[in-house]
């Protein structure tokens, strides 16, 4: 009787749990159907011109979830800042939204700062307080500070060559170059090679590294061309960051500029582009100008360490100048930082900055003081 009963109730759940499997299947596939048959919601279309030139509907694009939560924070102020005139305008030769940075590095790194000339040219000389390290004796850096060769000296120049003495602990000569509008090329080119050519009196030119950013790194790229126009001995190893090797052009002028600048903009090139300012007069092709015209220019370059973001508005640049460095046999690295910004690594205190300072001190540490 027991095995009957048991036999009924399996059947009984068996059918019921099959009957309801079956109107469960059914119900989705007419909800499916339904769906099928609706409209699906309209989207902007991204539309394919002639050429190949693309156009891209209005989009939102949120932060990189590979930035670190101080880098986030830093991103998001960066962006309202860069939409705020008032804090644009610079006051001294320290633009309004850099003060608290450049406050953030004195309190943070101990150096000596002595303000002086060489060869005529008016510098700041950096050494960090602790001393140079013995490794580092023989050695010094030229600093071209940003400021699209119309400002920002001092504070462009001390926040990029604070960092690098301290925790570099070597150092550091920044040039107050001649920029416009009141100078026009090549006074910067002839201020940068006369402090070279009086350090190489007391220096190997493998003991002697130049880095800038922005236009300080097209100016250190316009700098070796320079040394070589006028026979001067290469230095040891250079750094172009936020920079290519000319002027300022390609694909992240379009996407790269909105989100890391908060604003659109138009090609930049030395020369023809640019009737006003520093390159008045200039030809973008001359490669004292633009070195990225000259493979000739190129091919004699030293080991050089690119640095830039993929929200930097310099991002196609700066790629193209190492795509052509390595195509031509240099020694030539390129570091991408995700999700940050032009002149990202002025804020000391994120990770991603601390970082990029490493990556700049190992780079001279290892190509200075070769075998010259």
């Amino acid at each position: 009787m027991k095995s009957v009963v048991g036999r009924l109730g399996k059947l009984f759940f068996g059918s019921a749990t099959r009957i309801a499997l079956a109107l469960w299947t059914a119900a989705v596939l007419v909800v499916a159907t339904l769906t099928l048959a609706q409209d699906p919601p309209q989207r902007p279309h991204v539309t394919i011109e002639g050429g190949g030139t693309v156009a891209v509907p209005a989009q939102t694009v949120p932060l990189s979830v590979f930035l670190s939560p101080e880098a986030k924070a830093y991103v998001a102020q960066h962006l309202k800042d860069m939409q705020d005139p008032a804090v644009l305008q610079q006051d001294a030769g320290v633009p309004r939204f850099l003060k608290g940075y450049l406050a953030r590095d004195y309190a943070l790194f101990a150096v000596e700062k002595k303000d002086e000339k060489i060869a005529g040219v008016h510098v700041y000389d950096y050494t960090p307080k602790s001393g140079v390290s013995a490794r580092n004796k023989d050695r010094v850096l030229i600093n071209l500070h940003s400021g699209a060769f119309r400002g920002c000296w001092p504070g462009c120049a001390e926040l990029e060559s604070i960092p690098v003495s301290a925790l570099g602990k070597v150092q550091v000569i920044s040039v107050d170059y001649r920029e416009g509008p009141d100078n026009t090329f090549p006074a910067a080119s002839e201020d940068v090679a006369a402090v070279y050519q009086a350090l190489l009196k007391t220096h190997r030119p493998n003991d002697i590294g130049i880095y800038g950013c922005s236009a300080g790194g097209m100016q250190t790229a316009m700098s070796v061309a320079w040394f070589q126009e006028h026979s001067l001995p290469r230095p040891g190893a250079i750094g172009i960051f936020c920079a290519g090797a000319g002027g300022v052009d390609g694909d992240a002028l379009y996407t790269a500029m909105p989100v890391g600048e908060a604003r659109l903009t138009q090609p930049i090139t030395p020369g023809a582009k640019s009737p006003q300012g520093y390159f008045s007069g200039t030809d973008p092709k001359d490669p004292l100008v633009s070195p990225i015209n000259s493979p000739e220019v190129l091919a004699k370059f030293p080991p050089t360490l690119i640095i830039t973001g993929t929200r930097d508005f310099e991002l196609s640049s700066a790629v193209y100048a190492h795509e052509q460095l390595v195509q031509l046999g240099v020694d030539a690295e390129l570091h991408v930082w995700e999700g940050l910004f032009h002149g990202f690594f002025y804020n000391a205190d994120i990770p991603e900055s601390k970082d990029a300072f490493n990556v700049m001190i190992r780079f001279f540490d290892r190509h200075l003081g070769g075998r010259a």
